[in-house]
């Protein structure tokens, strides 16, 4: 499992921003990354590889996640309110929550 920190998250981010747009950068590779309580508020992973991630407890509210492979990844506790899943591989995916 990789770390990632916040700079490397924005900067992986944005380069995914601008291969969404057809601009040059590159895909969102997060795969097997910890992401454990990462803000993702609104992020837009269309497409993203978050093959196995670690995204417990992380903020998904209103993210997209359209067409994401999040294959094998743990999203206990994540908040996903909103979050846009159409088409997303959540083959083997972890969804564990509980409401307060």
């Amino acid at each position: 499992m990789k770390t990632i920190t916040e700079t490397e998250l924005k900067s992986i981010l944005d380069q995914h921003k601008l291969w969404l747009a057809g601009n040059g950068g590159k895909r969102a590779n997060l795969q097997g990354a910890n992401l454990r309580g990462a803000i993702l508020t609104g992020a837009d992973l269309t497409g993203a590889d978050l093959k196995g991630a670690i995204l417990c407890n992380a903020n998904l509210y209103h993210a997209n996640l359209t067409r994401a492979d999040l294959t094998g990844a743990d999203l206990t506790g994540a908040s996903l309110n909103r979050a846009n899943l159409e088409g997303a591989d959540l083959t083997g995916t972890i969804l564990d929550w509980h409401d307060s």
